[in-house]
Formats: C-alpha cells, structure tokens, sequence
C-alpha cells in the first residue's frame, strides 16, 4: 500500500511526540510534558522528535489503511517513508503479507452419503464380554503353570557377558502375560512355570533397543515366579446385568447396549460424513498457500506434541533421540500435515463467508462460560479464552463448525429419505474443548478473523 498524508497531519504528530518526549525527558526548568517544541529539541535532537512523530502516525495510518481496504494481513508490515518534510505532504508504503485469494469450485454436487455401521448381536455381545472384563476378578492360580492372559509377579536379574544390566533387576514386578511389556521373548518363557519356579534364560536384545550399549547384544536372565493370578470373568447372565445397578435382567442390558451403539454409529456417520464434505471442498478449491502460515502452524503442531509428551512424562530430547530425528526432521515430516491444515481452515473460512455464516456475541459468551467451568482452576486457560485473542478464536473455531453442519443438515433435509444424523448430547462440537498452546500464534484466528 502506498499512502499519502496532508502536512497538517504531521505538524499534529509532531506536536504530539514534543509532549509525549517531554513528558520521558528531564528538562530543567519545566515540569513534564510542559517544555517547549524548541526546549525539547536542543536536548534529544530535532531527528529524535521527527522519528517519533512519524513512528506514530505511519502506525495510524497503516491500520487505518487496513480498515478502510478490508485487508486482513499475516505478517508485520515493512514501513519505507518516502517522504516526511514539514510543509509536505507524508508519504509512505507499508507491504505486507495478506490473506490469500480463495476460489471455491464444488463444495455442495457431491455424490457420496453418510455411511451408518449396522449395529448386530456380535457388537452387542463384544460390549457386554467388555463389560464383564471390567467387572472381573482376579484369583490365586496353583493347580496349573502360566499362561498368556494372567497377572504374574516375577522377581528377575539380567547380565551380559557376566555382569549385571544396570537396571535390569527387581525383586516384586507385575505384568499381565501376553502384553509384551519386556523384551521380545522373555515373557514367552514364563509360560508353564508355577508359583515358585525359578528359570533361567538367553535373549538378545533388539538391534533398535533405545539403550545403544544393549542393542543387538545377547543376554541371560534368571527370573522367580513369585505370584500367579488369573481372571476370572462374571456370567454373562442376569445376576451380572443386576449388578451394574440399573437393569432388571440381562436383556434389559443389551437392550440398552444396542441403543447406545446404534447412537455412536450414528454421529460416527455423521462425523465421516463431515470429513468426506470437507475433502471434497478442499480438493476443489483453488489457492495458494502462504509459507508464513504454513510455518505457524507447523510450530502450533510441534506445540501440540510438546504438550503430549510432556503429559506423558517424556522430555523432547528424550522423543527425538529415540526416533533419531533433529527438530528440523520433524517440521519436515509435520510439514504435510500442516499444508492440509491450513488450506482446510482457509477453504472453510471462505465457504463461511459466502454462505453467510455468524457467530453471535452470545454464542462466544456461551462458550467462554462453558469454559470456566471446564477448566475450573486452571486460571491461564480460562484467562486465554476470555481475552480478544481467545474470543476470536472461539468465534473462527466455531463458525468453521456451523458452516459444516450446514452444509450437513441441507442435505439432509433434500434427502429424507435418508433419516437424521444427530450428534451424540455429550459430543457436540465446542470451541473450547482443545485449547491452542496459549503461548503461541494462532493462525487459524489470523485466517478466519477478517470473515468473522
């Protein structure tokens, strides 16, 4: 953008920037922001008044630019004054990097439908054998040696080439036979022994075992079977179904069971359906990508993935070495991921804006509410959702989310043939259910903003 200014427009700027470098400035004689423009500039300079002047009104104006053209930009923008002279008129450009354009082809002429799973006796039959593992106990096993399925607890010491594995000894350790908890093998090897046997063995380690100095090297282990229990599951019967508190009988349970299947099938249609719609729109539409917005959300991913590892108690260091990757090897995979990201945020964004989607003042208090009482506590979060930022984000997530719904229940409603599709009451889609990293740019609010 170039803009030009009237003279008059500057003597004010400069009028304010003697006020604001009186008001910093010890001048003798004058108390703040009451020294003379002459006063002010015999002490910083007549150039330290003038960059102030203009630092000042080129920001001004460069926002009042944005405002007036509709321009949503994506970066900071670079200032050149090429012009700024008392008398005459300001002239400067500002360039930056906006929001791309977005051609939407199709988005509406599909030919797919929701695909419903049908709900049968085996699906019911798998709840309820869940059920009853759930509900399971566990007894002593003595007449019988182990097998796969049952909770042991060994006492084991490991070496290698006669001296012991740093690590590699415990006197009381559970594990369920079968989870392959231990290296490969080694659980193979407890099959058979009783409570009270003892056993000694040679296993190699795995040529990709992440301790470098045991990969690939053969070892011995000697391990006790201290305790052996198996599971003993309920009958699937009517006492069982009693005892989950609400059902007369087991046929009231799966009774039941099928209601709750036949509802997940129906808001997982209802959510492949969602997808397939956002597919189709996305590979017909038509822009480019920015590389400043594909970056951001590259890092918001590798955010995301800090806040995984971190609940799972493993450092970054410790992830990357183990998958032998540097952080650049990882935005280089995440990269993909992100492009598809984006142009799905820009394309929904624009398929909002031509549709005449709106998030009421009302909708983004509902939720900043809701979010107060989900993260209850937590005053960052709740903080982050209640700010400018938060809000806007709130509005884009969800006005991302009504546009899909519409274009959803529209073509419900041109095929009735075909029932409805409701969501789950517990799975509606909200705004504040995953929160962005709160210390990070949010590109999404920077795309969807200038439709909101």
């Amino acid at each position: 953008m170039r803009v030009e200014l009237p003279p008059e427009r500057l003597d004010a700027a400069i009028a304010e920037a003697v006020r604001h470098l009186s008001r910093r400035t010890r001048i003798a004689g004058f108390r703040p922001g009451k020294a003379p423009r002459a006063v002010v500039e015999r002490v910083v300079g007549a150039e330290a008044v003038l960059d102030e002047a203009m630092d000042h009104l080129t920001e001004r104006a460069y926002r009042d630019a944005l405002v007036e053209h509709d321009i949503l930009p994506l970066t900071p923008a670079e200032l050149t004054v090429e012009q700024a002279a008392e008398g005459k008129p300001v002239v400067f450009t500002a360039t930056v990097q906006v929001r791309p354009e977005v051609k939407l082809g199709d988005y509406r002429g599909f030919n797919f439908k929701p695909e419903i799973e049908t709900v049968d006796d085996a699906k019911v039959d798998k709840v309820v054998d869940e059920l009853r593992d759930q509900n399971a106990t566990l007894a002593a096993v003595e007449d019988r040696g182990a097998r796969k399925g049952d909770y042991a607890v060994i006492a084991y010491e490991g070496s290698t080439d006669g001296q012991p594995i740093e690590g590699a000894k415990a006197e009381r350790m559970p594990l369920i036979l079968g989870d392959e908890r231990l290296i490969p093998g080694f659980e193979d090897n407890l099959e058979g022994l009783k409570p009270g046997d003892a056993k000694g063995f040679d296993l190699t380690f795995p040529d990709d075992y992440p301790e470098a100095s045991l990969a690939g090297k053969p070892a011995h282990f000697e391990v006790e079977l201290k305790e052996l229990r198996e599971k003993i599951l309920p009958d699937a019967d009517d006492d069982f179904a009693q005892s989950l508190g609400r059902f007369d009988d087991l046929a009231a349970l799966r009774a039941e069971v099928q209601v709750r299947l036949e509802r997940n099938a129906l808001d997982h249609a209802r959510h492949e359906f969602a997808d397939k719609i956002i597919e189709y729109a996305t590979a017909n539409a038509t822009l480019e990508l920015p590389d400043i917005l594909v970056e951001q959300e590259i890092e918001i991913m590798h955010d995301e993935l800090r806040g995984t590892l971190a609940r799972q108690g493993i450092s970054e260091e410790a992830y990357l070495t183990a998958a032998e990757k540097s952080e650049a090897d990882l935005h280089a995979d995440l990269r993909p991921r992100a492009e598809k990201r984006v142009r799905v945020l820009l394309v929904l964004s624009k398929i909002a804006e031509d549709e005449g989607v709106e998030i009421s003042d009302g909708d983004v208090e509902a939720e900043i509410r809701q979010a107060r009482e989900r993260y209850a506590g937590d005053r960052k979060t709740v903080g982050y959702f209640e700010s400018e930022r938060g809000r806007s984000f709130i509005r884009s997530t969800l006005r991302r989310s009504r546009v899909v719904e519409k274009l959803i229940d529209e073509w419900l409603a041109a095929h009735p043939e075909h029932g409805p599709l409701p969501h789950l009451e517990d799975d509606e889609p909200a705004a504040v259910e995953r929160p962005p990293e709160i210390d990070t740019t949010e590109p999404t609010e920077t795309i969807a903003a200038g439709a909101s």
